[in-house]
């Protein structure tokens, strides 16, 4: 698993004319952190290191170390982002505190197994992927960094849905705590679209000569 540990500073100059200018003179990314008994506290991060931590996928669903100069470390877990419209900049981030005897709820990414040899693309039909993440919520130190899915025996017209998933121990899909009218579709394989012109073609009968 990976640990993503950041350096922060505490920002003590804040408004937008301050974050303005922290990011364009001294390559920092404004963000705050928020949560559990303590004070929100506004902090900077170095540009290049958020913009490498952002490129892997773990980042968004995985505990994180905010090492905060004079304050000490925050356990933290990635809010929201918000990045610039044109450019590869990052414009402000919000951590969430962690309390690792309290549940969180993350969304968390799903990766789907084995679609090029499952049952049903075998048999000529196409994956479709009703949903992408998943939400959950546990402990912090039970958080996964992602949701695993195979689709091996996935036949044609087939679907799976949230409870057919497998989650680790621990892990508890938020849908389904709201009643099993929540149980929605994850995954499923579906015979190709025929077009108009193509249904036609096939009804035509030869020509004769």
């Amino acid at each position: 698993m990976v640990d993503f540990v950041l350096k922060a500073q505490v920002r003590h100059d804040t408004g937008k004319g301050a974050s303005r200018r922290l990011r364009r003179l001294a390559g920092q990314v404004p963000a705050i952190v928020y949560g559990g008994a303590k004070s929100p506290v506004a902090i900077s991060l170095r540009h290049d290191d958020v913009l490498h931590a952002l490129e892997q996928e773990a980042f968004y669903s995985h505990l994180i170390t905010l090492e905060i100069e004079g304050v000490g470390s925050e356990e933290v877990i990635l809010k929201d982002v918000q990045r610039h419209p044109a450019e590869p900049r990052i414009l402000h981030l919000d951590f969430q505190r962690v309390d690792r005897s309290q549940k969180i709820h993350v969304r968390v990414p799903i990766h789907f197994l084995n679609e090029d040899k499952a049952k049903g693309v075998k048999a000529g039909g196409i994956v479709q992927h009703a949903l992408t993440e998943l939400d959950v919520q546990c402990l912090p130190q039970d958080l996964p960094e992602f949701i695993e899915v195979d689709l091996i025996d996935l036949d044609l017209g087939d679907v799976l849905h949230i409870s057919d998933l497998k989650l680790p121990p621990g892990v508890e899909s938020t849908d389904l705590l709201q009643g099993p009218e929540h149980d929605l579709p994850v995954v499923s394989i579906v015979r190709p679209r025929v077009s108009a012109e193509e249904e036609e073609g096939e009804g035509e009968a030869p020509a004769e000569e």
